[in-house]
Order: structure tokens, then C-alpha cells, then sequence
């Protein structure tokens, strides 16, 4: 749900209970969310908060799926890390994400890309999206 639609639905029916969980998702929602493709290799820039110290990492890795809509929509990254495979799941309007950077499309044919859990090494890769040439 986007922005327009929550503030389409509070204009309709002001008074019904629903309004008040629509204006908080609304407030609590990013203007632009980032793009993002399912198969692509992506830089997810995290916020961490270590006692009074707060600082911004990195995870990077290929997007295996996406779920929800409007306020609760999160996408599932996974990297192999020493060896062992670390998937993390990122809530798209969290403040906490700062920014998702695109590397490199891939060229997938699923929504959800849970069998690259059981493939290793260069089975394990996404083919690459090539641009078209107009």
C-alpha cells in the first residue's frame, strides 16, 4: 500500500478505528522505496547501534525474496560468509535501512529464490541481466 492509497482509504472513512493504524503506516512509510529486483546482487546499508555509538553497515549479497505490502513488506538478502550461508531479512520501510544500493541485476524466472540454499559455489550464482541494446 502505498502513501496515496492509506490517505485515500483515512479521506473515505475517517471515523472507523482502521484510520488511526493507516495515518502511523502512512507517517512510518518511506516516500520513494528502493528498487528492488528479486536475483540482484545488492548493498544493504544497515544502521547498528552499539551502546551510545550508532553506525552504519554494510551486508551485501543477492536478494532471494520479497513478502508483505505497504508497511510490513521485507525482502530476504543471502550471502555466503566463511563458508556458511547468512540470510537476513530487512523490513523495506525501517528506518534502520538507510539505503539499498543495486550492483548488478540478475536474470532470474522465480519470485522466490530459496533453492540457491542447497546449491554451493558456482552453482550457487545468478546469471547476470545484459542490458538490451535500441
Amino acid at each position: 500500500m502505498t502513501q496515496e492509497r492509506a490517505q485515500q482509504l483515512i479521506d473515505l472513512n475517517p471515523n472507523c478505528g482502521y484510520s488511526a493504524l493507516l495515518m502511523t503506516a502512512k507517517d512510518s512509510m518511506k516516500e520513494t522505496p528502493p528498487e528492488i529486483i528479486i536475483g540482484s546482487t545488492v548493498k544493504v546499508h544497515v544502521k547498528i547501534r552499539e551502546g551510545e555509538r550508532e553506525r552504519v553497515q554494510i551486508f551485501e549479497g543477492t536478494v532471494i525474496a520479497r513478502r508483505g505490502s505497504g508497511v510490513s513488506e521485507t525482502f530476504t538478502v543471502r550471502r555466503l560468509s566463511y563458508g556458511v550461508g547468512v540470510e537476513r531479512v530487512f523490513p523495506l520501510h525501517s528506518p534502520n535501512v538507510v539505503k539499498v544500493e543495486v550492483i548488478r541485476l540478475g536474470h532470474v524466472r522465480r519470485a522466490k529464490l530459496y533453492y540457491l540454499r542447497g546449491r554451493v559455489g558456482k552453482a550457487a550464482k545468478v546469471k547476470q541481466k545484459i542490458a538490451e541494446k535500441k
